[in-house]
């Protein structure tokens, strides 16, 4: 059984023959989750931080159940194995950062500017707008290399989402007269991605923030290039 919950939203519509108000009331009906659906959502959730920060295989039954507060049995009730819990997992994260990063370039009033928000974002790794354990896709993708093939994949369509994200931006602001005719859209986007999880990379295994500091300083210089002037 499908629930909906119904909301009204009162709207003024003014009419010019007389210049009087009519209030309206639209009706807005929205799917409710089913309970599996909310408990699917919750494992999901409280979860994603530990598979961020510990990897798959550092992720034991018990850190989902102890998270959680639910038994084996209702997580394997909810997905098929561990693997697909990460799944999940790997796209919840995925998912925040991504929004986090749309929701600044819709913003941003130059192509310059949205691309800037890259580095913007990914500069604060380590705060708690990020999500927890830092870039899923950089986790995931050390993680998963020689052992996750199913992590793997998700990782690299992840960064090949990325790359075509860039060079969408590149490509408009070249459209828009804001950029060289000659960037390279495919070389800037690359160098852009490498420089960010490599900085990252750096960062945290040698406990220096100030590194990654100076590597967005050549991705702000790297875009900066991109300008006609």
């Amino acid at each position: 059984m499908i629930f909906y919950s119904i909301t009204y939203i009162k709207t003024t519509y003014i009419q010019n023959f007389n210049n009087s108000n009519t209030n309206r009331y639209i009706c807005i009906m929205e799917k409710e989750l089913s309970k599996a659906e909310r408990t699917r959502k919750f494992i999901v959730e409280t979860t994603a931080p530990i598979f961020n920060k510990k990897g798959y295989a550092g992720t034991s039954l018990s850190d989902l159940t102890d998270a959680t507060g639910l038994t084996k049995g209702s997580i394997y009730g909810n997905f098929a194995n561990k693997e697909e819990v990460a799944a999940a997992a790997f796209d919840h994260n995925s998912a925040i950062l991504r929004k986090q990063i749309q929701d600044r370039i819709q913003k941003a009033g130059t192509y310059h500017d949205k691309l800037l928000v890259y580095a913007q974002v990914y500069h604060s790794f380590t705060r708690a707008t990020f999500p927890a354990g830092g870039c899923p896709i950089l986790n995931t993708a050390v993680d998963a290399d020689d052992t996750n093939p199913m992590l793997k994949d998700k990782a690299a369509q992840a960064v090949l989402r990325w790359q075509k994200s860039i060079e969408n931006l590149v490509r408009a602001g070249i459209d828009a007269g804001e950029f060289k005719p000659d960037a390279d859209l495919s070389g800037t986007a690359l160098s852009m991605i490498a420089l960010i999880e490599g900085g990252i990379m750096i960062a945290k295994v040698t406990n220096t923030p100030a590194s990654l500091d100076k590597v967005l300083q050549t991705v702000t210089a790297l875009i900066t290039s991109l300008k006609t002037a």
